[in-house]
């Protein structure tokens, strides 16, 4: 994949992030800039960050509970974001983290 595809395919996950937050009316604030999504919790403002790494084609995800690298992989033509380690969907990780650090309930499915 191109660095051009890799962006493009990075703004729309973070873009869907975003629109999932608006919805959800959970108490947690973002910030898109410079290729990073920084997510702020309101209720103790502890944040979570999303930056992308074109060089290596992943996204890094920054969290109380660690940090972790994910690439896009896939079978059966259903290509998701995966941690480069335990295989764990991308979707499910940001959910544990924002539920973790902002006490709020709420659910991303890209």
């Amino acid at each position: 994949m191109n660095e051009a595809k890799f962006n493009q395919m990075v703004d729309d996950l973070m873009f869907d992030i975003e629109e999932t937050i608006d919805d959800s009316g959970v108490d947690i604030d973002y910030e898109n800039s410079g290729g990073m999504l920084t997510l702020t919790c309101d209720l103790n403002g502890s944040q979570i960050i999303l930056s992308r790494q074109p060089s290596m084609a992943e996204i890094w995800l920054a969290a109380q509970s660690g940090g972790f690298h994910f690439k896009l992989k896939g079978d059966n033509g259903e290509i998701k974001w995966r941690n480069t380690v335990s295989d764990e969907l991308l979707s499910a990780m940001l959910t544990e983290a924002c539920q973790a650090q902002s006490s709020e309930s709420i659910q991303f499915d890209f």
